[in-house]
Formats: structure tokens, C-alpha cells, sequence
């Protein structure tokens, strides 16, 4: 991962799940959370912002690090010889980084910020420790990931979208 981790104390896990109830693309994040399931997430979760420009995945890195979007874009693109092309525009309420999360493989994109965002990420070790400890939430929040991952794959242009 490329990007700074700079927790911001103005973070709140609340707004993260109104961008999650909030948004009807395609590739939404469908958990069904509770406003204390997703405070409890929030304890397992780290925020940070961003700022345009700056790389979040990088095409081709092992870090299996899930990324949940609570405001801004993110733009996903695929590196061949010929250069970039641009694959997809992520918003609020969705994620990136699933594919590897489930896949245990290098990341499949480049994944940069196409504005401000902020972002909270979830790392393997966090998500083995919520799974222990909280296994119905664990339980909820991989269907709703696997759900992205399906519609994605299902969605042509999008296919390479799932980093």
C-alpha cells in the first residue's frame, strides 16, 4: 500500500455506513449492519484520508488489505505495455482491494485516488480478530464483499476492477 496511514479524529464509522446505505450503484457495498455492528467494525477498521492523486493499491503488490470508501473517488486502472487505461471510477459506499483480500493473489490494478476520499481499511489480522471475536458480523461483512466481487466479475468492463 502507497498511501499515508493518518488517522484523523474527525473520522466517524457512522458516516462511513450512511455512504454504505446510500449508494445504489452496481457495485455497492450491501451489508446490512446495525448502527452498533458498525461501530463495533469501526473498532476494527482504520481511517484515513486522502488526497488526490495519491496511490492506493499498487498493481501487482501482495498486501491483501480490504478498502471501504466513506466519501470521494477512486480511479482503478490496469498497467499493460501500452500504458494506462483507465477501468473504473469507485465512490462512496463501495470498496476496492477485495480480490485480493479472498484471493490471496497480487493486486490485479493500480487503485489511486481521483479526488479527496476518506477511506478505512481492513487488514487480514483485523478481520481474523473480528471473525474470532464478533463471527455473525465477520460473517455479514465477507457475504457483503463477496457480493461486490460477484457483481464485478458479472460486469464486463469491470471484471479487472476487482483488485
Amino acid at each position: 500500500m502507497s498511501a499515508v496511514l493518518s488517522p484523523s479524529p474527525s473520522f466517524d464509522v457512522a458516516d462511513l455506513a450512511r455512504a454504505v446505505a446510500a449508494n445504489e450503484s452496481n457495485d455497492s457495498l450491501t451489508c446490512r449492519l446495525s448502527a452498533v455492528q458498525w461501530a463495533t467494525l469501526g473498532a476494527y477498521l482504520q481511517p484515513f484520508p486522502m488526497w488526490a492523486g495519491q496511490a492506493l493499491i499498487t498493481q501487482g503488490a501482495q498486501d491483501r488489505t480490504v478498502y471501504l470508501i466513506e466519501s470521494g473517488t477512486l480511479s482503478v486502472h490496469y498497467e499493460d505495455t501500452k500504458g494506462r487505461v483507465r477501468l473504473a471510477i469507485v465512490g462512496p459506499g463501495s470498496v476496492v482491494g477485495e480480490g485480493a483480500f479472498f484471493s490471496h493473489r497480487p493486486r490485479s490494478a493500480t487503485v489511486q485516488a481521483a479526488s479527496a476520499a476518506r477511506i478505512w481499511s481492513l487488514t487480514p489480522l483485523r478481520f481474523t480478530e473480528l471473525a474470532n471475536r464478533q463471527p455473525a458480523l465477520a460473517l455479514e461483512l465477507v457475504m457483503g464483499l463477496g457480493a461486490v466481487v460477484s457483481r464485478r466479475l458479472a460486469n464486463r468492463p469491470k471484471r479487472i476492477a476487482v483488485t
